[in-house]
C-alpha cells in the first residue's frame, strides 16, 4: 500500500476512534489542551526531531538543546502559567499536596551552585518545573480525574495509530541498533524504550476502562459497547507496538501492573491496609529478586537480553566511580556532560553516547547525592500514602493511579525517568501522586458567576443602606 494512502486510512481510523468514544459526560475546560500538547510532546519526540530526523550530535543536544523546542515549550509554559494565575483560588490545595515535590525542586535549584554547567542545569530545571505546572493545570480542572482520563484517551487515539503507521510505512518510524545494526521500531518516539513505555501507559489505562465497564451487574448500553470497542482497539495497538519495540522493561512492567489492577477489583484486598501494602510490595519485589537477588542468565537470554542487561550493569559500576561527592553529587542534571561523558564513551560504551544511568535511583544519586536520594524517598513515601488513602476510600480511578505509581517505581529499576525532562513515565507518576488528593469542583458557567457576583454586591449595598 502506498504510504500516502495508508496515511489517509489511518487518519480516518483516528477520527473513527474519537467518534466511537463519543462525548464525555463531563467536558474539561479548553485549558486542558495546553497540558495535552505538553504530554504529547513528552510521549513522542521533540519538534526538532521531526524537522531534522537525523538530528545534531547527541553531546551537542545534551548541552545546548534546540531553539525550536525551547521556543515551543516556553510558549506552552507561559500559557499554563497564565491559566494558573486565573485559578489562584483553587491552586492552594494542589500546592499544599505537592510540598514534597516543591522541596525536591528547591534542592535541585540549590544544587546548581556546585554544577559544572549551571546554565544548562538551570534550563533543564525550568523545563522540569514545567512538568509540575502542567500537572497543576490538570489538578485545578473542575474534575481532575476526568481530565486525566480525557488527556490519556486523546493522546492514545492519536499517538498509537500514528506509531503503527510509521512503523509499517515510513522510515522515520524505525531506527538501527548500535551493536549489530538490527532494526529497531520507534514509531512516533525517538527510541524503542520510549515506544514501549507509551504503549504501557496507554494500554494500562484502556485495561482499567474495560475492567470498569465489566463491573458486576452493570448493564451494557450502546455507548458502553462503543467505548469498550475503542479500548479493545487501543489495547490491540499497544500490544502490537510493544511486541515490535521489544522493550523488556515495558512488557514485564505491564504484566505486573495489570495483575495488580485485577487484584484490586476484589473488595477484600481494599478493605484492609495490610493487603494493599502486600500486593504493592510483591509487585516491586518480583523484578528486584529477578535482577539482583537471584538473577538467572538463561531467563535473560530467553527475553533477548544478556547477563549485563544490555550493558546496564557495566554503566552502573562505571558511573559510581565518577561521582565527585557522594553527599551532594554533581549538581542537577549535570553528570552526563563534559569530561564524565567522554570517560563513559571511551571506557564503557565505545560505540554509542549514553545520556542516563539506566536506573532512576542511581541517576538521582550521581546528580544530587545521598541528600537527593533522601528527598526522593520522602517524595515517594508521601505520594504512596496519598495513593493508598484513595484506594482505601475506593475513589474513582484510584487503582489506575496506583498502577501509574507502580510503573514509575518499577520502570526506574532499569530506566531513568525520575525528574527527567519530558519523560512520559515521570509525568504520569506526578499525576498519580498529586491528582488523587484533589477534590472535584462544582463547575459554574462564567455568566452565572457574574450574575452571582452582582447579586452579592446588591445585597451588600442594601445592607449598608439599611444600616443608615
Amino acid at each position: 500500500m502506498p504510504p500516502t494512502l495508508a496515511a489517509l486510512i489511518y487518519c480516518a481510523g483516528i477520527a473513527g476512534l474519537f467518534w466511537l468514544q463519543g462525548k464525555a459526560t463531563v467536558r474539561p475546560s479548553g485549558a486542558l489542551w495546553i497540558p495535552l500538547c505538553w504530554f504529547m510532546l513528552a510521549c513522542s519526540r521533540p519538534v526538532s526531531g521531526w524537522l531534522t530526523p537525523e538530528g545534531a550530535s547527541i553531546p551537542l543536544q545534551m548541552s545546548e538543546g534546540n531553539p525550536v523546542d525551547r521556543a515551543l515549550l516556553s510558549m506552552l509554559l507561559i500559557l499554563a502559567s497564565l491559566v494558573l494565575l486565573s485559578r489562584l483560588r483553587t491552586l492552594g490545595p494542589s500546592l499544599r499536596m505537592s510540598w514534597a515535590l516543591a522541596l525536591f525542586l528547591f534542592y535541585c535549584l540549590v544544587s546548581i551552585a556546585w554544577s559544572d554547567y549551571p546554565d544548562v542545569a538551570f534550563k533543564r530545571l525550568v523545563r522540569e518545573a514545567g512538568n509540575w505546572i502542567m500537572v497543576l493545570v490538570i489538578c485545578t480542572e473542575p474534575q481532575p480525574l476526568e481530565a486525566v482520563l480525557q488527556l490519556t484517551q486523546r493522546s492514545a487515539y492519536i499517538l498509537l495509530p500514528l506509531s503503527v503507521l510509521f512503523v509499517k510505512y515510513y522510515p522515520f518510524g524505525r531506527a538501527y541498533g548500535y551493536w549489530n545494526g538490527e532494526t529497531l521500531y520507534v514509531g512516533v518516539t525517538d527510541n524503542k524504550n520510549s515506544l514501549g513505555m507509551i504503549c504501557l501507559l496507554f494500554g494500562v489505562a484502556s485495561v482499567w476502562r474495560l475492567l470498569a465497564l465489566a463491573g458486576p451487574l452493570r448493564r451494557m448500553t450502546a455507548s458502553k459497547m462503543r467505548s469498550a470497542t475503542v479500548h479493545c482497539i487501543v489495547i490491540a495497538l499497544a500490544g502490537y507496538l510493544a511486541v515490535k519495540a521489544n522493550s523488556v522493561t515495558a512488557l514485564s512492567c505491564g504484566v505486573l501492573v495489570i495483575g495488580v489492577l485485577l487484584l484490586m477489583r476484589f473488595r477484600i484486598l481494599t478493605r484492609q491496609r495490610f493487603t494493599i501494602h502486600a500486593v504493592v510490595l510483591l509487585a516491586v519485589c518480583i523484578p528486584l529478586l529477578a535482577l539482583f537477588v537471584a538473577p538467572n542468565p538463561e531467563a535473560f537470554e530467553a527475553v533477548g537480553r544478556n547477563a549485563t542487561l544490555t550493558d546496564r550493569t557495566m554503566i552502573w559500576a562505571a558511573v559510581l566511580k565518577l561521582v565527585p561527592n557522594d553527599w551532594l553529587g554533581t549538581g542537577y542534571a549535570s553528570f552526563w556532560l563534559g569530561p564524565r561523558l567522554n570517560v563513559m564513551i571511551e571506557n564503557v560504551t565505545h560505540t554509542w553516547v549514553p545520556n542516563q544511568a539506566h536506573n532512576g535511583y542511581l541517576e538521582v544519586f550521581v546528580n544530587l547525592g545521598w541528600v537527593g536520594v533522601g528527598l526522593l524517598a520522602v517524595l515517594l513515601v508521601s505520594g504512596y500514602l496519598k495513593v493508598i488513602a484513595a484506594c482505601r476510600k475506593r475513589e474513582t480511578a484510584s487503582d489506575l493511579m496506583l498502577a501509574y505509581f507502580l510503573i514509575g517505581i518499577i520502570s526506574n529499576i532499569s530506566e531513568a525517568s525520575f525528574f527527567r525532562n519530558l519523560s512520559p513515565a515521570w509525568l504520569f507518576f506526578l499525576i498519580a501522586i498529586i491528582v488523587p488528593s484533589q477534590k472535584a469542583k462544582r463547575w459554574c458557567p462564567p455568566e452565572r458567576r457574574w450574575a452571582k457576583w452582582r447579586e452579592n454586591r446588591v445585597r451588600e449595598f442594601s445592607a449598608c443602606e439599611a444600616a443608615g
